[in-house]
Formats: C-alpha cells, structure tokens, sequence
C-alpha cells in the first residue's frame, strides 16, 4: 500500500512537470497589419545638379590697349571690326594708333597688351627680345606711290625705278620720318637702289602719321610712299593718282603679337584668337569691298 502511495506520487510529480513545459512554450505571434506603400509621388526628389559654366578668360569686362599702326586707324578698318568684338565680349579695346616703331616702343614700355604693326624685321626682332611670345600673320595690302596726275613719273610697277626717277629730277618727295613701318619701307628702297635720299634737296620728312603725310603731300603736289588701304579711304584726293603699284615687292604683311608683360595675357590671347578666326577673317576681307570695289586688306591668318 506505501508502494502504490509512493507511485502515485511520483505520477503526480511528472504530470505537474508536463504541465509547466508546455506553459513554457513560447507564445503566438500576433500577426501585424501590413505597412501602407508610400506612392512614389510623395517621395522628394532632390533638384538636379546646376550645370556650371566655364570661365571665359573675358567674363567681367574690362580694357585692352591695342597699340597700332596709323594705318589701321586711318583706314577704317578698327572702327568696322572692333565694335563686334566688343560688343560679343564685353569688353573695351583702347586704341594708340602711331607708327610701328612708336607702336612697338610703347610694347617694350610694358603700356599695352597686344599690338598690330607692319614692319616685319622689327616685329621679328621684337619676339627675339622677349617682348612678345610670338608673332601671327593676320593680314596684308600693298604700298603704292602716289603723286599728281600732270608729274614726270608715269604708271608703272618697278618701285626701283621710281624711287631712282625721284632723286635723280630732285622731285619733291614727302616722307612720314616717324620710324613707321611705311617709313622703315621707303628707307629700306632707298637702300637697295644705293642711293641717299636727305641729298634731294626737295625730299621733306614731316614726322607725321600716313594721312596728315598724304595730305601735305598734295598740298605740296610732291610724292609720297603710301599703304593702299589709307589711300584709298583718304577723303580728298584731287588730283594725286597712283603712279607705282603692283609689284611683289610692295607687299605690306601686317603681324599681331600679345605683350609678354600684359596683365591681361589671357584676355590678349582671347583677342588675338578672336583676330586670327574665320569669321573676323572674313570681317577684315569684307572691308572696303562696298564702297571701294575692293578689299583694303586681304587676310592672311595661318
């Protein structure tokens, strides 16, 4: 009987254990809603990155000195080419219109940026100094000589002979005297032909630019060396006419160099390259063609 108490007991003990394990069982999950999809349209979308824009050496505006040859000047041609640039750019181009030697003085002086000269040996030497980086071929017309229509000299091409016929019957020869490019030009014939002209007594050097030169030169009814361009936009020509013309050796090349001291180099260089492509190109060919029949100058960017 204390047996059958003892076993029962026991029963007891394994059924209560039972009873706790299976309470120690981990719980149902209570099953969650599901989450409501955001719509795509209320999502935020950052802004698109702004583009951003490139520098141009010429943003802000400012000043360029351009020093020059009178011939430019007088020709017209800054005042027909100029405006466009300045108005695509922005900014200003201060034009110091003087002889070439005057021109390229005022480069080594460091008070310009980039200049536009006409005498080829001098612009080369000017690059060799260190003054300029480099020289570029933009355009180019011819010298003529002109003189009064009744004179002794009469049409022709040979420069020499000219030159030759003018000292030898102590015609009045005006010569600019200002160390242009036209004036380097005349001394330079002079030279190769062996001859000095100061012993003409009639030959007068004024020291002026090429349109006061053609103007004291009909004034005088004397002879002048002259660049096309200049002449053919001198308003009063009465009676002067073109005596010498048309020979390779009258060539007038013109070159455009950026001033190695500039403070303004990247705005020069975007000038000159401004300069040197076509569409200015075809702005300087352009020039003269409606009035004159003719350009007054022939580009010549390489």
């Amino acid at each position: 009987m204390k047996k059958m108490r003892m076993l029962s007991s026991m029963l007891g003990v394994v059924m209560a254990m039972l009873i706790l394990a299976s309470c120690a069982q981990a719980p149902v999950p209570v099953p969650q809603p599901a989450a409501t999809p955001i719509p795509a349209a209320a999502v935020p979308t950052p802004p698109p990155a702004e583009p951003i824009a490139e520098a141009h050496p010429l943003d802000g505006g400012g000043t360029l000195v351009l020093s020059t040859t009178t011939s430019t000047e007088n020709s017209g041609l800054l005042d027909y080419i100029l405006p466009v640039f300045e108005q695509e750019y922005g900014w200003e181009v201060r034009v110091i219109a003087v002889g070439t030697g005057a021109a390229l003085q005022i480069g080594r002086d460091g008070e310009a940026d980039v200049l536009l000269v006409h005498a080829r040996a001098e612009e080369d030497r000017f690059v060799a100094e260190g003054y300029a980086p480099r020289r570029y071929d933009i355009m180019y017309n011819d010298f003529i000589i002109i003189g009064p229509d009744d004179g002794p000299i009469e049409h022709n091409n040979d420069i020499s002979a000219t030159f030759e016929q003018i000292y030898n019957e102590n015609l009045s020869f005006i010569s600019r005297g200002d160390n242009s490019g036209t004036h380097i030009f005349e001394l330079q014939v002079w030279e190769s032909v062996g001859l000095e002209p100061h012993s003409n007594p009639n030959y007068i050097e004024v020291g002026q630019g090429m349109g006061a030169t053609i103007g004291m030169a009909i004034e005088m009814q004397a002879y002048t060396l002259s660049d096309r361009a200049t002449w053919l936009s001198f308003p009063n020509k009465d009676n002067f006419v073109i005596v010498c013309e048309g020979h390779e050796e009258l060539l007038n090349p013109y070159g455009i160099m950026i001033v190695s001291s500039s403070l303004q180099i990247e705005a020069a260089q975007a000038f000159v390259d401004w300069m040197l492509s076509p569409s200015t190109q075809a702005l300087i060919a352009s020039f003269g063609v409606e009035e004159f029949g003719q350009p007054l100058f022939f580009p010549d960017a390489r």
